[in-house]
């Protein structure tokens, strides 16, 4: 009998926000990869999900729910570039002596960021990616919203959003709020987002939307387990 080779064996780029979420959904939509864990840098300091502020707590919660194995990857704040290199060229290292051959990001159309991937994977064995890429964003908000994605805006930047935005839900009265020079999946880095639910989580997270502050100008809304 002819064996069936493996299937590849990939980290899902985990930042506990839409975008990433979505392509573990497309992914595994798709059933020709096996998607084997989660990469997510924590900010050592705070004890939170690097850029979006979000608690690891709740991290920890989404992955339990999404089956993912987690792969911390803890970085100071702030931190000086060749550190968050260094500790991700030694996560990567881990990673592919486990097997890892591919790593999944969910990013839509900046190519300078696609381009940097790109660039600190070459070489390592472990190939990337994009399975959301150049989709349109608008037909793809709409279409993490119809599938039952439940999203909160954790940070927003306040050169592009008012605060006020911060906190809200990701859905049809967000999109129709957004400023006209917004990225309706806020891919210029208007905000990210923290997922409680949807089809890539084996049931939804209960939490609990606490206060915002703002700081080095964000403003970050504070998601507690409830």
């Amino acid at each position: 009998m002819t064996q069936r080779p493996h299937r590849p064996r990939a980290l899902i780029a985990w930042s506990s926000g839409k975008d990433s979420a979505y392509a573990l959904h497309e992914v595994r939509r798709r059933g020709d990869i096996d998607i084997v864990g989660a990469l997510t840098t924590v900010t050592e300091t705070f004890g939170r999900v690097s850029m979006h502020g979000v608690r690891d707590t709740v991290l920890m919660a989404q992955l339990g729910a999404a089956g993912l194995r987690p792969t911390i990857v803890p970085i100071p704040y702030p931190c000086p570039n060749e550190i968050y290199e260094a500790r991700m060229r030694d996560a990567l290292a881990t990673a592919k002596a486990d097997g890892t051959t591919h790593i999944v990001f969910g990013d839509l159309f900046l190519e300078d960021v696609r381009a940097y991937r790109e660039e600190k994977l070459a070489g390592s064995g472990i190939m990337p990616l994009f399975p959301l890429w150049s989709r349109d964003t608008g037909e793809l908000a709409r279409e993490m919203i119809a599938v039952g994605m439940r999203t909160v805006l954790v940070c927003v930047d306040l050169k592009q959003l008012g605060a006020e935005f911060a906190g809200r839900q990701f859905d049809a009265a967000l999109l129709r709020d957004l400023p006209r020079a917004a990225d309706p999946c806020g891919e210029r880095g208007e905000f990210h987002t923290c997922v409680i639910g949807g089809p890539m989580l084996a049931a939804p997270i209960a939490v609990t939307i606490g206060a915002t502050i703002e700081r080095d100008g964000f403003a970050y809304t504070d998601v507690c387990l409830t």
